[in-house]
């Protein structure tokens, strides 16, 4: 007979571990199941959060928080889950693997995934000298020489943006998408240029996590010092529970009571990027630790009311 966990978390990055080290201090049976392709496994360094002034890799928090996790005793399947179902005793998981899961209870902490092109030397320059997130990042490029690597609208708000920031900034419309008169008015107005053309590559210094500039597909070589991606359209993971009808907005976020982190459907929560709120990670954290807290009431109500 399959084992029934307590609780499966589908997705180990921040939230998720967050929530599998809070619950594993309540001695819950409890499983992660993480396909490991989330946003935080691909930024090389995070600046903003309590006790990293020098900043620490999504890749170094996953590991200690797996570590963590482990301790007491939360089980890890690395594995894609691909459909969740409502069965008599909770939820059946199914994964990429064909493997199952039981569960009686989910949390949902499937996260977003940026959408990043397939430009040479990119990913290495993530959260080291190119960025994502004006939030997260924008007193990195303070004063700096900066691209914008983008597409229409999308990319030329966020250049509008980073004038907080710098007054040297180079808009490059990747996918060329075409920009409304007023939009182009304020990129003028604000003194960004703006250059209609693909980029073929990422220029680097000797370290390749060092961006110098880019070099477009004309062979023109434009310098910076740092660069922002701003392509819209990311990947909002939360097709998962869509059959299962939790509510979500258009944008496919889930919508959570702020309290409990409860989706409107009985025993399926969800924390971290995938819900209504700013997508910074130390937010994904407290997402993970909340939902725990009641999962845990949850169980404990229900084992001895």
């Amino acid at each position: 007979m399959s084992t029934i966990f307590e609780c499966i978390i589908v997705g180990g990055g921040i939230a998720g571990l967050q929530a599998a080290i809070q619950l594993g201090r309540y001695q819950h049976k409890v499983a992660v199941i993480d396909s490991n392709n989330g946003r935080s496994s691909i930024c090389r360094s995070y600046h903003n959060i309590l006790g990293w002034p020098n900043g620490v890799s999504g890749e170094r928090l996953r590991n200690l928080g797996r570590a963590h996790a482990e301790s007491y005793n939360i089980q890890f399947f690395e594995d894609t889950v691909i459909d969740i179902k409502q069965s008599n005793t909770g939820f059946r998981l199914c994964t990429m693997s064909s493997k199952e899961y039981m569960s009686k209870r989910i949390l949902l902490a499937t996260g977003v995934m940026d959408r990043i092109p397939e430009i040479k030397n990119i990913l290495p320059c993530l959260g080291i000298s190119i960025y994502v997130c004006p939030d997260c990042d924008g007193y990195e490029v303070k004063n700096k020489k900066v691209i914008v690597l983008g597409a229409g609208t999308a990319g030329a708000n966020l250049a509008s943006t980073l004038t907080y920031w710098t007054n040297s900034i180079t808009y490059i419309n990747h996918d060329k998408k075409p920009l409304d008169n007023e939009l182009e008015q304020k990129l003028s107005e604000k003194q960004i240029i703006c250059i209609q053309n693909e980029v073929n590559e990422i220029v680097t210094a000797e370290q390749e996590s060092h961006m110098k500039g880019v070099k477009l597909k004309d062979g023109t070589t434009i310098e910076a010092e740092r660069g922002f991606l701003g392509f819209g359209g990311n990947e909002v993971r939360s097709d998962l529970v869509k059959n299962l009808g939790v509510e979500r907005l258009e944008n496919k976020h889930i919508i959570v009571d702020p309290r409990t982190k409860e989706t409107n459907i009985k025993n399926i929560w969800a924390a971290g990027d995938i819900g209504v709120h700013s997508e910074q990670v130390t937010i994904a954290m407290g997402d993970g630790m909340q939902a725990a807290i009641w999962i845990h009431k949850k169980i404990m109500k229900e084992k001895y009311n």
